[in-house]
């Protein structure tokens, strides 16, 4: 057998497939001293160990075998596995509302690349129709693949020149927009677009996927089911994030996107919105609206785009004992706004105070948010907030510290004037900053105490 048909295999696991005779992507059962294993062989990352064989079995899950383990294996068929998923046209139908999808990139719209073991953004948008063409009983969908990176490469340039093809999309009349978007860098570009596209008539949708595309738990297809039903049939004209309410299949949430973060690292309901609730509930059936307002759809094709940012901002997360020489170094580097996420009400130590004092004598723009993520900044309780404040540190309200990052650098890209700048930080443009925090807005459970658990087992999970 030739090195072609061991993808990836190495050392002492191409010397197990050579002794039983067995290929990768061939069908084999494989004994070993923890039982029988069937499934088809996979190839293997060139940067994996050679002590494993991973075979996907039929739940189409992937596992690695210890060839140690192994005392036989057998081919019992061949059939090499396709993971492109090819291009399909996207059939027109009479009276479904027009809708647009970007494609960035990131999980929703990837597949394995089994030559390094990683997921990468390889399908077009056009391959997304081609993996759940359930979309097609949703909308007539225009697609146009934007960028194919993941969502830690997505950066100003990126929001700027999407920001500058939606309006496009809507002077053209375009009924609802979708973009297909990484989850990790999801509610930054929800912030960008939202300072960015204003008064829009119609409904921007940001969705994205926990899950690749090949796992059997995928949430890709749902999650864009749910995006195409909101862009195409919801009332609701804003920018969202649209992805898994509960950890099941049961129903999407809509979140605005000044309001929302994600907060685990795997879990398909990893979206919340902080500090108050999300905007709807969204199924295949339709959209049911949470709160009760909300900015509507329109029928004109008026949108204000305000493409600016400049990259000169900056968050600096305050622990104990920081050093005055890390505040200095990002004034010397040409910062000219930082965002404080403090702690409590606000706070930093007194050792940053002469550095606080130089970046504001460089007029360098300086907020205040919180590392606590729920709840306000109050910088007038204790003399510390107060001596903060007078030495140029501004309070940014309930503003969540991406969003205050987010938006200091949209205002930065239209102005240094601080009278301006604080005004523009200060004045919400979609509840980046609200009044107060609804009874509700403030839900963490912790396990373990027994009316959680009872709710657990009885109410929900």
């Amino acid at each position: 057998m030739g090195n072609d048909i061991f993808q990836g295999y190495k050392g002492k696991a191409l010397e197990v497939l050579k002794k039983y005779n067995t290929r990768v992507w061939g069908q084999a059962e494989v004994q070993t001293t923890r039982g029988l294993f069937k499934g088809t062989v996979l190839p293997r990352s060139e940067n994996d160990d050679d002590q494993h064989i991973v075979l996907k079995i039929e739940t189409g899950y992937n596992i690695g075998i210890d060839i140690e383990t192994i005392t036989d294996m057998a081919e019992t068929g061949y059939k090499k596995a396709n993971y492109k998923i090819p291009e399909k046209e996207f059939p027109y139908t009479e009276g479904l509302p027009k809708v647009k999808l970007f494609g960035t990139g990131g999980t929703i719209a990837s597949r394995l690349d089994y030559r390094t073991g990683a997921v990468i953004p390889a399908f077009s948008p056009g391959e997304l129709y081609g993996a759940v063409p359930e979309l097609a009983d949703i909308c007539n969908l225009d697609t146009e693949k934007v960028f194919a990176v993941f969502s830690e490469n997505m950066g100003p340039s990126q929001y700027i020149a999407l920001a500058k093809a939606i309006g496009k999309e809507i002077e053209k009349g375009i009924d609802g927009i979708v973009i297909g978007h990484g989850t990790d860098t999801l509610h930054h570009t929800g912030a960008a677009l939202t300072f960015m596209v204003q008064n829009s008539p119609v409904p921007i949708v940001l969705v994205g996927s926990q899950r690749s595309s090949d796992r059997p738990s995928s949430d890709a297809a749902l999650n864009l089911m749910h995006a195409m039903t909101t862009a195409g049939h919801s009332d609701i004209a804003e920018v969202m994030v649209c992805m898994f309410g509960p950890t099941s299949d049961e129903y999407g949430l809509l979140h605005k996107g000044t309001r929302v973060r994600k907060m685990h690292s795997s879990y398909r309901s990893t979206f919340r919105t902080i500090g108050d609730t999300p905007l709807a509930m969204v199924t295949r059936k339709g959209v049911t609206p949470i709160k009760k307002e909300y900015k509507p759809r329109r029928k004109d094709k008026e949108v204000k785009i305000l493409p600016y940012f400049s990259d000169k901002v900056t968050m600096l997360y305050y622990y104990p004992g920081m050093k005055p020489d890390i505040l200095d170094a990002m004034v010397e580097a040409g910062y000219k706004g930082i965002v404080f996420i403090g702690t409590g009400l606000g706070h930093v130590n007194k050792e940053l105070y002469p550095a606080i004092e130089r970046a504001q004598k460089k007029g360098v723009h300086m907020f205040m948010t919180l590392q606590t993520l729920w709840g306000y900044v109050h910088m007038f309780v204790y003399d510390t907030g107060r001596d903060m404040m007078a030495k140029g540190i501004i309070p940014a309200g309930n503003m969540l510290p991406e969003v205050a990052y987010i938006k200091l650098g949209w205002v930065l890209g239209q102005t240094d004037d601080p009278e301006e700048v604080k005004r523009l930080m200060l004045t919400p443009v979609n509840d980046e900053i609200t009044e107060r925090e609804p009874y509700n807005g403030y839900l963490v459970y912790q396990g373990g105490v027994p009316e959680v658990e009872n709710f657990i087992r009885n109410v929900h999970k």
